[in-house]
This record gives structure tokens, C-alpha cells and sequence, in this order.
């Protein structure tokens, strides 16, 4: 047996030696002779490349396994995302992996008992096909819903065609809880629906409206590379400004803060946009050949351009009774973001836009639009359009009149019908249910509703509701607690998976491959679904002819220009360099400008005034527009403009604004509540670890008789909650803020039982025209 040195050995030899060079001699000598016996290395020891999935980032690692166990995560110095780099959440992934309360096997629950069994995964397998070849038998395929989480690289539409084999529309995506009005922005204006990518390396003025670039968002690991390299890589140091009510991480390394009130920002993005006309700032070319509505124009009757809508009501001094941001620092804002070329006006990815009404979609057009002005779209230093690799196409599916008759159903979360304008309301899913909808079997990929939507336990309730419930989680979370069958699948270092790269506008591949063999008897959810098609048979099996979910990667990334084998050797692909595509050229109509609209033409114009928006909005009356939330009428309601925040809550019982944000470090994933390690730093800004904590302007805190660490309680009318005050001075005096990813009463022995979830006492409600969920127009009273 190795004897090792004891603590009292190096004791010894600091307390002979201490303060001379004979310390490290004599601790030199001591290792040398117990080298023989002590030290030891690896008896087989490699390194793979792989993708991390803590957060959206995507990142490349390179992990060090020796004697079959994952040791070590570096970067990879070859992915252009993080370009050798790791994040602490990535280093603490081991965590993730030897994690002591990850389930080990497929269970199932006895509901009335609530005792669970373990099962074999045959039976699993046998379970779900039955239930859904019965849903089919019985001419209601649609029954069969599934709700995912963050769906990477080809997992996405690999759920979506399993579940359009069967015969469901039903596939509901999480966007709804985030990155969807920055999205629906874009597609109202830029005619795609999706996040932009912004040349940050080369812009010389970045505005941030909420978008917190170094700890949030949709790839938080790139934004912080184009930051750093913006700030100190070059030698112009470009200039950065952040509107946020919270002072961020980001915006406290920003050249400026400005601190607006909340759900204002679409009046004050309106409000530059005034004075960049006024002064004849606009990037004349773009707007006058490649923008539609910039002025008034004439077709089936007159209507009012962009130009003079905002010169008529945003004026920066009425701005200012609006956002509580001098007008001249409006003009200021205006002036540099023009006069400073290339410059970018940045969207959130999360949070900020939602906030009760449709207003979230119109700052997002708002904001984007400032792009449009200037001609920062689809130019050096300004907007790029993300691109992605050309995967090979799924075979046609074989015909099939039960799932033809199921597709053409209505979705069950009211996407395109009861919210019109919507793609998908992940949290209506509940509310649906509980109303009345029939769902016989409910799937949960990366998904855990009933913790992370506002008022999530309505799930709960909702979940008795359905026979059937599955959830493929690596945990015990809350949600899975609540399903018949529990499915875990392996964490990411243990399966195969791939990611797009974004966030540069050229496309990419990153891979997921196991870098041990699965620690427990846990099974790949691609996997799964292809055994469960086999077991269906029928056309159902017949869609699905791989044998493995890798042979799916290898058949839908065979054309990306590398090999299966490099690309696990490398874990990387892509083609570098963004090619800017030209003004009105086929390229720029085809991909850049307007080629994902449904009903407005595809003509590769930029839209000032919404021609898509139009064809929902444009026959409506105003009570049919008050019904939505929106006061304009006519033109008006075709082009973003400030609708106030409809808040619920008394602004003289609650006072102030609750914001629930997502900290760097526990991010949004359940299972990362779970990890030491990211417990252990996820508050450090306030001196909290461990813990939720709710963060007030010290102002605001002493006309409430508060001090630091006092225990209060938050209530809104829909819940009461309650945890320690943190004072921060960079903080609006009407908003307060709490950590998400907290207030867990499940997962594990590390996330259960400590601090609170916020989004309990959030307003439930979804947005009308779109489903979106409500997240920023709760307020709350703060007490002791």
C-alpha cells in the first residue's frame, strides 16, 4: 500500500526550515524518497474532444480521462467559441458527472402510492410504444405532447420528426421563457426569425439594451471574447454602454451604466432614433433602397412612414418623462452611436423583453431597427445573419393518414390560434390542461416545468390531469417527481450529441461524444425514440431505419466537409470567416432580409413598418387592439412604439418591480442547482453563497427601516416568499432582483431546501397575441 506524506510530515519540514531555501530542499528530498511508493501516474490516460452543455455557449473541451474516469476539462484551443478557454461551470463538470444523486436507472411510479420501481428498459421501450401506437389506433395521435428544454444540433428537429411520424404538432419549446421576443422582433423586422450575430471584434460603439454580454444570454463565452477583444485586443478601444435598471456584471466594466425604468426601453431606443433622423444621421443608401416605410407612403389609402411616426411622438424630452433618462443624454446616446461607426445596438436573450405585453416585441423592434438606421445590418462591425452547416435531409417520411390527420390539428399550447403571433408558449401548456385539453401522454426532454415557469405549480396540478407522463431526466427534479415513467438519459460527457456554433454568423459543428462509458444504466433519449419507433413498426419504424443515435449524426453531418473520425478526433468543425453578402443581391434576398416571412413579401427589404405585423394586425379595431394590449391604432400598431407595462399589482400596495435573474454561474439549468462548486460562487458580488438573496437600492431599503442582511419578506398577489436583503447601490430604486435557479425542493442533497424560487410569485399570465410568458410585470411589497 503507498505511503503517502502525512500532514505532519510537511509540518515538520516547514517548522526545520522555515523562511530559508532548505524548506524546498528538505521538501525535495522527503519526495524523492517516497516517490517510489507514492506517486503514481495514469496506467492509460487519453484526452477527448468534446462540447460542453452547462450553458448555451457550446463550448469545446478537451477532457483528460485516465484509468477510465474524466479528471481534468481544459478548452479547446480549436473551437472558435471559447478558443482554448474554460469557465468555472465547465471545470466543475466532473461534478456534474460523479454527481451522488444522479438516477442511476429507469423507474416508474406507482401514482397512488408514490413508491417507485425500478424497471428494465425494455419495459420502458414497450410502455411508450404501446401508449402511442393506442393514441394512433384511436385516430388521435395529437394527443402526445412533448416539452423540451435547450435541444442542440440535430436533437431538435430529430424530436420534431419522431413526433411528426407519429403524428403530433405538439412540440413544445422553452423559447417562450426567454430568447422568443428578441426573435419575433427580428422576424417583424429583418424577416428572419432568430437571434442576430454581431461583429463585436470590429465595432467601435456597442449599446447593450438589458443584454447582460458576460453572464447571461444566448452565448455569453462568445460575447465576452468580442467584448475583450473590442476593449483591449486593438487599438481603438471600441465603447460600450449598457441600459439596464440592474447594474450587471457587464454593465459594471461598461464605459457607461444607464439605469432606465423598467419596461421603458422601446421609448427610449425611439427616442434616438428621433434625433439620429433629425440631425440626418441615418445611413442614407440602406434607408432610402433597402428599408420599407421609412417614409409616408400610399397603398390601398395614405399611411404614415417610420420617419414621421417618431418625429411626431418621441421627441428625446418627452422621452424622458417616459424613462427617467435626461434628454439630453438621449441625445448624447444617439449622437455617438451614429457619429461612431460601425455600431451595434444589442438585444437581451432573456428576460428583460418579457414583460406582460406585446411591448416586448416592439422594444425588440425598437432596438433592432436602430441597426436599420445607421446600416449596421448585415455590415463590418455591425449585424451578421447566423449561418448553419449544410445538414443532409431527413428521407421523406412514408405516407400516413393518421398522422396527416393529426398535423393538420391545432397545437395544444395555442400557437398560431389562440396566440396568433406565437411559435410556442411553453407555459401554457398547464393552463391548457387544466381547462380541459385532452393529453394522454406528456414528454419531458430538458425540461422541468414545474420549477422553472412563473407559477409553476399549476403543473402540478395539471400533471394529474394526464395519464401518461415521461421525463428523461439525469435527476430527481421537480417535474420528474411528478411522471410515471422516470428515463434518465447520460450526462453529456457520456453520450452523443453535437451543437451549432453561433454567435459569428459562419457556420459550425461541435460534438458531443462519450468520453467514458455510461457510469450507470442510463440510455441516450435519441436512442430511446429509435427503439421506441422499432417497437411501434408501421411507418412510424419504417421513418426511423438507423440503429443508434451516433448513426444519426454521421448520416445528418456527412456533408459538413469533415469526416466522422476527424471529426471526433478534432470535436470541431467549421468554416470560418464571415462573407458580408451585398446589398440587394439574390444572396441578400434569399438568406439576409425577409426570407422567413409567411405572409409579406420576400423582397430583401429591411421593414420600418412591419408588412408581417401587418397582416395580423391590420384589419383590427381598437377594442380588438386593446383586447392585445396594444393602444395604437392604424399605422401606428404596425411599427414598434412604447405601450406602458400593464403591472400586476397596486403600484401603491406593491411598490416595486420584482426581476428574477439568471446569475452566470447557476444559469438556468436545474441540475446545475446540484454542483458544489457553482454554489459555492453564485453570489460572491453580494458576499452570498449557498443561498438566495433579494437585491435592493439602499434608498429604498432605509425609507423601509432595512439594513444588509436583514430577513424580509417579498409578497405579490399571486404568492409570498421570503430571504435576506442584499443592498446594492447599482440598482434602480423601483426594481428588485433574486437569483434564479434556487428554491429547489428536489433535484439533490446540494439544491433542495435552499433559498427561494422566485418565479413562484410571478404572474402567470401569457402574453395574448404571441403566448410569451410573463415575467417582468409582477410587483411586490418588501417587508420584515
Amino acid at each position: 500500500m503507498a505511503k503517502t506524506l502525512s500532514r505532519r510530515d510537511f509540518l515538520k519540514i516547514g517548522g526545520v526550515a522555515a523562511g530559508s531555501a532548505a524548506a524546498l530542499a528538505a521538501l525535495k528530498n522527503v519526495m524523492s524518497a517516497k516517490a517510489s511508493t507514492e506517486i503514481k501516474t495514469a496506467a492509460e490516460e487519453k484526452i477527448v474532444a468534446s462540447t460542453c452543455h452547462l450553458c448555451s455557449a457550446g463550448c469545446g473541451i478537451l477532457v483528460r480521462v485516465a484509468d477510465g474516469k474524466a479528471v481534468k476539462l481544459e478548452g479547446n484551443p480549436m473551437h472558435p467559441v471559447n478558443q482554448g478557454s474554460l469557465c468555472p461551470k465547465g471545470q466543475a463538470a466532473p461534478e456534474l458527472l460523479y454527481n451522488p444523486d444522479r438516477l442511476i436507472g429507469p423507474m416508474k411510479r406507482d401514482r397512488a402510492s408514490g413508491q417507485l420501481t425500478q424497471i428494465q428498459w425494455a419495459e420502458a421501450i414497450q410502455q411508450v410504444a404501446e401508449k402511442l401506437n393506442s393514441l394512433r389506433d384511436a385516430g388521435h395521435p395529437e394527443q402526445a405532447v412533448l416539452m423540451h428544454g435547450d435541444t442542440r444540433g440535430q436533437m431538435r428537429s430529430f424530436l420534431a420528426r419522431f413526433m411528426e411520424a407519429v403524428g403530433s404538432p405538439n412540440v413544445v419549446s422553452h423559447e417562450s421563457l426567454n430568447v422568443a421576443a428578441a426573435k419575433l422582433g427580428t422576424y417583424l423586422t429583418q424577416g428572419i426569425y432568430g437571434l442576430p450575430a454581431y461583429d463585436l471584434e470590429n465595432a467601435n460603439y456597442v449599446i447593450s439594451f438589458g443584454a447582460n454580454l458576460l453572464e447571461a444570454g444566448p452565448n455569453p463565452q462568445r460575447t465576452i471574447s468580442g467584448y475583450t477583444y473590442l476593449r483591449r485586443g486593438r487599438a481603438t478601444r471600441g465603447k460600450v454602454v449598457v441600459i439596464d435598471p440592474r447594474q450587471s456584471i457587464t454593465a459594471s466594466k461598461a464605459d457607461e451604466w444607464i439605469p432606465i425604468k423598467p419596461g421603458t426601453d422601446a421609448a427610449l431606443a425611439l427616442g434616438m432614433a428621433n434625433v439620429i433622423i433629425k440631425s440626418g444621421l441615418v445611413d442614407a443608401d440602406f434607408v432610402k433602397n433597402y428599408c420599407f416605410g421609412f417614409d409616408n407612403f400610399t397603398s390601398k389609402g395614405d399611411h404614415k412612414g417610420f420617419r414621421d411616426f417618431v418625429l411626431d411622438n418621441y421627441d428625446p424630452a418627452k422621452v424622458e418623462q417616459i424613462t427617467g433618462i435626461p434628454a439630453t443624454t438621449i441625445a448624447r446616446l444617439a449622437g455617438e452611436f451614429a457619429g461612431n461607426g460601425p455600431a451595434v445596438a444589442m438585444l437581451p436573450g432573456k428576460g428583460g423583453l418579457l414583460n406582460g405585453g406585446f411591448s416586448g416585441v416592439y422594444t425588440a423592434m425598437a432596438v433592432h431597427i436602430l441597426n436599420a438606421l445607421v446600416g449596421s445590418i448585415e455590415s463590418k462591425g455591425g449585424v451578421m445573419t447566423q449561418h448553419y452547416m449544410p445538414c443532409a435531409d431527413y428521407p421523406k417520411l412514408p405516407s400516413d393518414s393518421v398522422a396527416t390527420a393529426g398535423l393538420k390539428t391545432n397545437r395544444l399550447d395555442g400557437a398560431g390560434t389562440k396566440f396568433p403571433l406565437g411559435r410556442n408558449s411553453y407555459q401554457s401548456i398547464a393552463d391548457q390542461i387544466l381547462e380541459g385539453a385532452s393529453v394522454e401522454a406528456l414528454f419531458l426532454y430538458d425540461a422541468n416545468p414545474a420549477f422553472e415557469t412563473p407559477g409553476g405549480k399549476r403543473f402540478t396540478e395539471a400533471f394529474k390531469k394526464v395519464p401518461f407522463v415521461v421525463s428523461f431526466s439525469s435527476f430527481m427534479d421537480e417535474s420528474a417527481e411528478l411522471a410515471d415513467l422516470i428515463l434518465p438519459e447520460p450526462t453529456f460527457l457520456e453520450r452523443w450529441g453535437d451543437d451549432h456554433i453561433e454567435g459569428f454568423g459562419y457556420p459550425g459543428i461541435s460534438i458531443y461524444q462519450p468520453v467514458i462509458e455510461p457510469l450507470y444504466d442510463t440510455m441516450n433519449t435519441g436512442d430511446f425514440f429509435l427503439k421506441v419507433a422499432e417497437s411501434m413498426g408501421g411507418t412510424v419504424a419504417k421513418a426511423f431505419a438507423w440503429k443508434s443515435y451516433e448513426e444519426v449524426l454521421q448520416f445528418r453531418l456527412k456533408d459538413i466537409g469533415a469526416d466522422w473520425e476527424l471529426l471526433k478526433e478534432l470535436g470541431v468543425w467549421f468554416n470560418p470567416g464571415y462573407r458580408f453578402a451585398k446589398r440587394g443581391s439574390q444572396h441578400w434576398i434569399d438568406n439576409i432580409v425577409g426570407s422567413e416571412r409567411m405572409n409579406a413579401p420576400r423582397d430583401g427589404y429591411f421593414d420600418l413598418y412591419s408588412r408581417e405585423l401587418n397582416c395580423f394586425l391590420g384589419e383590427m379595431k381598437k377594442e380588438e387592439l386593446a383586447k392585445l394590449g396594444i393602444s395604437q391604432t392604424g399605422d401606428g400598431a404596425n411599427m414598434p412604439h412604447y405601450e406602458p407595462t400593464t403591472f400586476m399589482g397596486d403600484k401603491k400596495k406593491y411598490p416595486f418591480m420584482l426581476n428574477v435573474v439568471t446569475l452566470m454561474s447557476l444559469g438556468p439549468r436545474s441540475d446545475a442547482a446540484n454542483m458544489p462548486t457553482l454554489q459555492e460562487i453564485s453570489g460572491m458580488t453580494v458576499r452570498e453563497t449557498w443561498d438566495s438573496w433579494l437585491e435592493m437600492n439602499p434608498q429604498s431599503a432605509a425609507k423601509l427601516g432595512l439594513v444588509e442582511n436583514d430577513q424580509v419578506k417579498i409578497e405579490s398577489p399571486f404568492g409570498r416568499i421570503s430571504t435576506k436583503v442584499k443592498l446594492v447601490a447599482g440598482l434602480h430604486p423601483d426594481v428588485v432582483n433574486l437569483p434564479f435557479n434556487q428554491g429547489h425542493t428536489a433535484v439533490g442533497r446540494f439544491a433542495k431546501g435552499r433559498g427561494v424560487n422566485g418565479l413562484e410569485i410571478l404572474n402567470p399570465a401569457s402574453e395574448p397575441l404571441t403566448g410569451l410568458a410573463s415575467f417582468t410585470n409582477t410587483r411586490v411589497k418588501v417587508s420584515k
